[in-house]
Order: structure tokens, then sequence, then C-alpha cells
């Protein structure tokens, strides 16, 4: 997901997403379409699904098939239809359909913004991990990625890469929770 140095994702409007003005750097592009290969499923809100729903299946760039051809849980309760191939809605507690999903076989699962998605997501606890692609811009407001927090969210970085556009992707897990005597 691409963030603001002001910890903004997405803008005001619709396809606002921080970062999506930019091309992306070949070497980032490289290894974001290398995650795609280690993942059997993609996980979205509606408003993502729509707005990804419209775009892919008409691309014809290099992440078109993976999008397309990954299957795809959307999380609405008002989604009527999932037309996009390869979709299916999660209707439910966002919790107990994640750990459903955490329980199937599989590979691992990638869930895409929009805001409110991730941020219903960090809040309950169900990132296993981030990739945060850090776009040198501030734009002074919009959402931010984690809003609504119950409690401080720890996270240790355990990968970090600069890139030549000036971008920077961070990878960071949850820290373990600390224990008394450590």
């Amino acid at each position: 997901m691409g963030v603001s140095l002001d910890g903004i994702v997405a803008r005001p409007g619709r396809n606002g997403a921080v970062g999506g003005d930019r091309p992306d750097d070949p070497a980032l592009k490289k290894r974001k379409l290398e995650w795609m290969r280690e993942i059997d499923l993609h996980l979205m809100g509606r408003k993502t699904y729509e707005e990804m729903a419209t775009f892919w299946p008409n691309s014809d760039d290099e992440y078109a098939a993976p999008m397309n051809d990954i299957p795809k849980v959307v999380f609405s309760k008002t989604l009527q239809q999932a037309e996009w191939p390869e979709s299916r809605i999660a209707r439910g507690d966002l919790a107990q359909e994640i750990a459903a999903l955490k329980r199937e076989p599989g590979k691992d699962m990638l869930a895409w913004g929009g805001a409110a998605f991730a941020q219903s997501l960090s809040r309950l606890g169900l990132v296993d991990e981030y990739r945060l692609i850090l776009v040198p811009v501030a734009v002074g407001d919009g959402l931010p990625l984690f809003k609504g927090l119950v409690a401080p969210l720890r996270l240790e970085l355990v990968e970090a890469q600069t890139y030549g556009t000036g971008v920077a992707l961070h990878v960071l897990r949850p820290a373990p929770v600390a224990t008394n005597g450590s």
C-alpha cells in the first residue's frame, strides 16, 4: 500500500490512492510481481473491488494476469454480485471471515486497500505483515492507514529498501507482545 510521508493512504475522491499517479519503479514492480506469485487469494473491500473490476480485465499491464487469474474475496454487505471472474463475496463478520480463510489450505493472502478496509484489518489485528511503499510526498489531508486503533500497534521493521524513484519499501510485522519480566 502506498503511504505518504504524513501517513495518508488515500486522498479524498475516487481513485485517490497515494502514489497511484506515478509510475512504478521497475525494480519495485518486479518485486511486487514476485509477491503476486506467492499468493493465491486477493482480499479487498467493496470500493477497491469495484475500481479494480473495471480496470484489470481490460488492462495489458504485467499486473493484469495475476489480478485477473488469482481468486478474489470482496468483503461487502451491500454488493449484490461479484462479476469479475474468480470473485466471491464475504458478507459475515470480518474477523470471522478472515479466520475461516486462514484455516483453508493454500498460500498467503494479499489484502488491497482502500483505506477503510485496511483500517478495519489493522484495528482487528488481522494483518500478519505490512508492505508499505513510502512515497516521498506529503499530501496534507486524506485517509490515514492507522485510524481508530484502540491501542498502539507496535510493529517490527523486517526489511527496508529504497528505490531509484525515491520510494522506499518498508516491510513490517506486528511485534511480539511483551510479557512481564521481558
